[in-house]
């Protein structure tokens, strides 16, 4: 390293030691205050700065109930739009079109040495976090926080050109943890541990009012859900969903893993229906007189990945099925349908070469008739009613499986595997349609992992909570090439499956062991060993030497680290 670079260094560590109120610390002592003492977010900080107190809560605090109760104050506390602006920053539903997160990094290049940058995004790890600790200060700048609709009606409005001048201004005006907020919401990725279901069920708990019914409602009103929250308050009407194609919430299943599931199933096989379950993606297909929807399990329109399905849904009412990729009827492996998933730009090329449909499992509404509190026999006899009148193109109907004993699915699921099925379902011939996870009612049995030991290759921060710590991994197996010598191959990347002990441990073995770097990327010592289990693997072009390797390999999926073998 020259002088120059340590001198740069030297800085960068002493502005992160001075920094009055860094998002860690502010966050460590936002959580270490109880809940329940004073108000959250302080009511004199502005809207963006008060949502910055909430992402940093949510942040370092880990129980799913104490995120809930932060979320819940949040409704409680902040007013309209603030606190629907929030909700939908949460949910995902904000989308900028005309600020890219490329805009963030040209910006500070312009306020900041490139070396202190260079050296400080690699003391901390992430960008965002970067950013807001390093951006200098700007003289005479007295301008109050925006709040946080200002910023959203301020990006929504502006053009590309603006946008830079806008986010500077904005940036000048915040501390910290403001800049840190303000960074999320434009780059789209708050990694803060609340998923949008978790949002909703925060609303739910502060509303009194069923989550069911609040997802039955989302997609009939936009940001700020001003008419919602209104709803919700008592002091006006249900929103009006009639006439648009509104997500209904998935029924989900546990596995049958527990000695007392299986065995219930066992003792009364005629209660039990089984289907197969399909290695594609769920989705929910919606047809309304206001149009029609392709939705993911989650709840995101993914009508236009899929724009073939959306034109083959004639029809009025909700489906419940799987999307894969069925060639002369013959279900292709999950590999072919990732060809076609998170795509801006769907060809006539990628729909011929992967040509998508939709297996069909359950009908949860029949024109304007609700099915969902029927058993499922009788919901399962309406569907196949239905497709044979209406037989829409790119859906069939999934095939029943006939047992009179768990034995004889037992041999049908070991089998799945070479048939590109995942496992089975199991469910309940009286079990109505409920949503979210109900025991008892529906089993998944998928077919067992596979398991290797691989090497660990090379490591990467993380983001959000990880980001001081290299927790993603990238591990392979070695291979013996036709002249006799042996390759390590890259085979796939792990980011779960590890305690923070063991992150501690590893991201120490990580930086004591590096022999070279790649940019953010250090290669390591081909000494560390891990078991990993996986659900399936394919051959890949996107394993090659950009990292080293002569060659290409293989990628699993569902990866994750289930022990060290070191």
């Amino acid at each position: 390293m020259s002088e120059a670079e340590e001198e740069a260094l030297g800085a960068a560590r002493r502005a992160a030691q001075d920094a009055p109120a860094t998002p860690e610390s502010r966050a460590e002592a936002a959580a270490a205050r109880p809940l329940g003492h004073g108000r959250l977010p302080d009511p004199a900080r502005s809207g963006l700065e008060a949502f910055a107190d909430l992402l940093e809560r949510l942040v370092f605090t880990p129980g799913r109930n104490a995120k809930i109760a932060l979320m819940r104050r949040w409704f409680a506390e902040q007013p309209d739009p603030e606190r629907g602006v929030g909700l939908a920053a949460l949910t995902g539903e904000l989308a900028f079109t005309a600020a890219k997160p490329s805009i963030i990094r040209t910006l500070v290049e312009s306020r900041v040495d490139p070396v202190l940058l260079a050296l400080s995004h690699d003391y901390v790890g992430d960008l965002a976090e970067t950013v807001a600790l390093i951006w200098p200060e700007r003289a005479g700048v007295n301008a109050p926080p925006p709040s946080l609709a200002e910023v959203v009606e301020g990006l929504e409005l502006a053009s590309r050109a603006e946008v830079p001048a806008l986010m500077e201004g904005w940036l000048d005006t915040l501390d910290a943890g403001g800049r840190l907020a303000l960074i999320k919401l434009v780059t789209g990725g708050l990694r803060v541990g609340a998923s949008a279901r978790l949002a909703k069920t925060a609303l739910a708990e502060w509303s009194g009012e069923e989550i069911g019914e609040i997802e039955e409602v989302w997609h009939a009103v936009a940001p700020p859900y001003l008419p919602l929250f209104r709803w919700l308050e008592r002091t006006g009407p249900r929103p009006d969903a009639a006439g648009a194609p509104v997500f209904r919430p998935l029924m989900l299943a546990h596995p049958l893993e527990a000695a007392p599931d299986v065995a219930a199933v066992e003792a009364n096989p005629g209660d039990w229906r089984a289907e197969w379950k399909w290695d594609g993606i769920r989705v929910q297909l919606t047809g309304a007189p206001g149009g029609r929807r392709v939705w993911s399990r989650t709840g995101e329109d993914i009508s236009g990945a899929f724009p073939e399905i959306a034109d083959a849904m004639d029809f009025h009412g909700v489906i419940d099925g799987e999307l894969l990729v069925i060639r002369d009827g013959v279900v292709a492996p999950f590999a072919d349908l990732q060809q076609r998933l998170n795509r801006k730009v769907i060809g006539p090329k990628l729909m011929r070469d992967y040509p998508v449909a939709v297996r069909l499992y359950d009908l949860l509404l029949d024109g304007e008739e609700d099915l969902r509190p029927l058993p499922f026999t009788e919901r399962r006899a309406r569907l196949e009613a239905w497709f044979a009148r209406h037989a829409p193109a790119r859906m069939d109907v999934s095939d029943l499986i006939p047992f009179t004993h768990l034995d004889d699915l037992s041999a049908l699921r070991e089998g799945a595997r070479d048939a590109s099925i995942e496992g089975l379902m199991i469910k309940r011939a009286d079990s109505p349609y409920v949503p979210g996870r109900t025991k008892g009612l529906w089993w998944k049995w998928k077919r067992a992992p596979l398991t290797v030991d691989a090497v660990l290759m090379y490591a990467q921060r993380g983001h959000g909570k990880r980001s001081s710590y290299y927790s993603d991994y990238t591990f392979g197996l070695w291979r013996t090439n036709a002249d006799g010598t042996r390759e390590l191959v890259p085979v796939g990347k792990a980011y779960s499956g590890f305690t923070d002990q063991e992150l501690v441990l590893l991201d120490r073995w990580v930086r004591n062991h590096t022999t070279g770097r790649f940019g953010p990327v250090r290669e390591v010592e081909k000494a560390f060993v891990l078991e990993v289990i996986f659900d399936a693997a394919q051959r890949s072009t996107r394993q090659c030497a950009s990292r080293g390797s002569r060659g290409c390999g293989r990628t699993s999926r569902r990866r994750r680290r289930t022990r060290w073998r070191r």
